[in-house]
């Protein structure tokens, strides 16, 4: 079984892209070919799923990493930025328009 997960897990993010059903498909046909029995069946569904969805999550956060930096390097105006511009325009209107 550990070679079966080992096969599974080296495709990737193939798992990542893989929706459940595909997960259990795939499993279904290795139990059919004698890979896997039944009874490991249903554990190896769920360590593919859980390994795909860590491994979405580990590739998303490189990817906000990567942004971040990106956009740090090209100094762009985050969200933040733009609200708190915003907030002083906001202030400064007001200001204008009391006659302070």
């Amino acid at each position: 079984m550990k070679e079966t997960i080992e096969k599974a897990i080296s495709l990737g993010l193939g798992i990542v892209i893989a929706g459940k059903e595909q997960i259990e498909k795939t499993v279904e046909e290795l139990v059919k070919k004698g890979e896997v029995n039944r009874t490991e069946s249903k554990a190896l569904v769920e360590e593919l799923i859980k390994k795909g969805e860590d491994t979405r999550q580990h590739v998303e956060a490189m990817a906000r990493e990567r942004v971040n930096a990106i956009l740090g390097e090209k100094r762009l105006a985050t969200r933040e930025d733009i609200a708190r511009i915003e907030q002083r325009l906001d202030a400064l209107e007001r200001k204008d328009h009391t006659g302070n």
